[in-house]
């Protein structure tokens, strides 16, 4: 998407940290902005600060693990502004401990707001984009969903969860017009780890024993700007880049994560098909994907290919053409 001048973005968690900075840098693109937001008293804060930057906005207070809430929302963003063209499932919750620590109620609450809030943005706000024939969905996932996080196993669950999906939907609707984008950001200054305040009642946080404190650098260096956050991921939605990531700091972790994984490779293919295995439709395996591999936040196509059908697709027609 390269015109953002009179359309509109809808973002969930947008009344303070990344959500605010990205309502920022979408909104002086030229867009209209509909924040979405659980506090009331930072969407109020938030709306009267965009509106003072002469961006044309509006607010929803907004629970994203409430399906019908969702819905609501939709139909509010389409009621004020009559489409919209951007959505950015941008809310979550930092929730620390080990899986083995962790109860039902923490998994319940964690994983209705940090995987569950981007799928209901996704049923809700999807079918409106594929009816207009254009627009772009962005996830906020987390550096933790490409490498893990000591003592946040679950926080890593759900943000490597949301990068998948990302994934798979990036393949799933690059041929109509829909741009997909996830978001792995490192270190920024949020409010993220003030989110417990916010637990339902009814998912009481864990009477089991508590990870270790983090020990987070105190360096404020090391924290990024929401609002620099905001204009990257602008950069990406304009350059259609699947993966946004915005500390180059983190590449040798990612590096370390993947080298283990590639080195686990089978030294040579399988033998063949399993028994009674009749092997894929004529033509090949199905795929949407767009040619070539997807692109990173630099806007540069990185050396693997499209994630989803078309890595089994390259795969199958490797093993034909050996056949061959």
């Amino acid at each position: 998407m390269q015109d953002f001048k009179g359309r509109t973005a809808f973002i969930t968690g947008g009344a303070s940290g990344m959500g605010l900075g990205m309502a920022h840098a979408f909104g002086k693109a030229g867009m209209n902005i509909m924040l979405a937001d659980i506090t009331p008293h930072r969407l109020n804060e938030a709306l009267a600060g965009l509106t003072a930057a002469g961006i044309v906005a509006d607010a929803i207070c907004l629970d994203v693990a409430d399906r019908t809430a969702m819905a609501n929302a939709a139909a509010r963003t389409i009621e004020r502004f009559g489409e919209v063209h951007v959505v950015i499932a941008n809310a979550g919750v930092g929730i620390m401990g080990r899986v083995r620590d962790a109860s039902y109620e923490d998994w319940d609450w964690s994983n209705g707001v940090n995987f569950g809030g981007v799928v209901n943005a996704i049923q809700e706000f999807l079918p409106l984009l594929r009816r207009q024939g254009r627009g772009h969905f962005v996830a906020n996932a987390s550096m933790a969903g490409l490498t893990p996080v000591a003592h946040g196993g679950l926080y890593s669950v759900q943000k490597a969860a949301v990068v998948a999906m990302s994934e798979a939907l990036y393949t799933e609707v690059a041929g109509e017009g829909i741009g997909v984008s996830v978001i792995c950001p490192g270190m920024v200054r949020t409010n993220i780890h003030e989110t417990t305040a916010l637990r339902p009642g009814n998912l009481p946080q864990s009477a089991r024993p508590a990870a270790p404190p983090l020990k987070l650098p105190v360096d404020p260096t090391l924290f990024m700007d929401p609002m620099e956050v905001g204009d990257r991921v602008l950069r990406g939605v304009q350059s259609k880049d699947l993966y946004i990531l915005t500390h180059n700091e983190f590449a040798p972790a990612i590096a370390e994560r993947f080298e283990p994984i590639l080195s686990a490779m089978a030294d040579s293919p399988m033998a063949g098909p399993p028994p009674g295995f009749e092997g894929p439709p004529p033509g090949g395996a199905p795929s949407s994907a767009p040619d070539g591999p997807p692109r990173g936040a630099g806007g540069v196509g990185g050396a693997a290919p499209p994630p989803g059908f078309s890595v089994y697709g390259r795969v199958l027609s490797a093993r034909q053409a050996a056949g061959a």
